[in-house]
């Protein structure tokens, strides 16, 4: 199958998913919306459940791919920072997958797929990933964080400079994900990330 066909799948599952419980979600209206086959569909994904990890997959490179862009964007480190926890949490309030991904919590309107890997019979690679580990809250954290430190940390940093940057990177995706529970009032998640990095001056 050709890639933008898988695409198309994902992108007819994702807005089947935000009409309808996944219990719902039903294979046929999935490949009618893509334009292709049941079949087609089955020989992509081997089922439901592996379409359920594919749409799961696709959320979690969707958001670090997002904040890969807003580490390398325009602006000093802190801003970009800045940038990176602002998208986390929009992210967040913005997809139930993603929201899901990053703290764990899966309502019973959301697919649950285990996060270890199963086992996969399918030919086809992008499914094999997807088939494969799928981050728990813990691996995103742990992700996001590193390569805000590859990002942001210049070139002489030391390893204990490289330390206290992973710190206060983690303290600042931490912020986002609670601001997604509690809304800031005020000056705002850049506000609150700015107050913090102003009393943690690794970045």
């Amino acid at each position: 199958m050709m890639p933008a066909a898988r695409e198309s799948l994902l992108d007819a599952a994702r807005a089947a998913l935000g009409s309808r419980p996944w219990s719902a979600v039903r294979m046929v209206d999935v490949a009618a919306a893509a334009g292709v086959s049941r079949q087609t569909l089955y020989n992509e994904f081997g089922g439901k459940d592996g379409l359920a990890r594919a749409l799961v997959r696709k959320e979690a490179d969707g958001y670090l791919a997002g904040v890969e862009r807003a580490l390398t964007g325009p602006g000093d480190p802190r801003e970009r920072l800045t940038a990176a926890a602002e998208w986390t949490a929009a992210a967040a309030r913005g997809g139930v997958l993603v929201r899901a991904l990053l703290t764990g919590c899966w309502s019973e309107r959301l697919p649950a797929p285990v996060l270890s890997a199963v086992p996969s019979s399918c030919a086809v690679p992008a499914q094999r990933r997807a088939d494969g580990p799928l981050p728990s809250p813990g691996d995103l954290l742990a992700t996001v964080r590193d390569r805000a430190v590859a990002a942001l940390a210049g070139p002489g940093a030391t390893g204990a400079d490289r330390a206290e940057l992973a710190g206060d990177c983690e303290l600042v995706f931490r912020l986002a994900l609670s601001c997604v529970a509690a809304p800031p009032h005020g000056t705002g998640l850049a506000g609150l990330v700015h107050g913090l990095l102003h009393r943690h001056q690794a970045v």
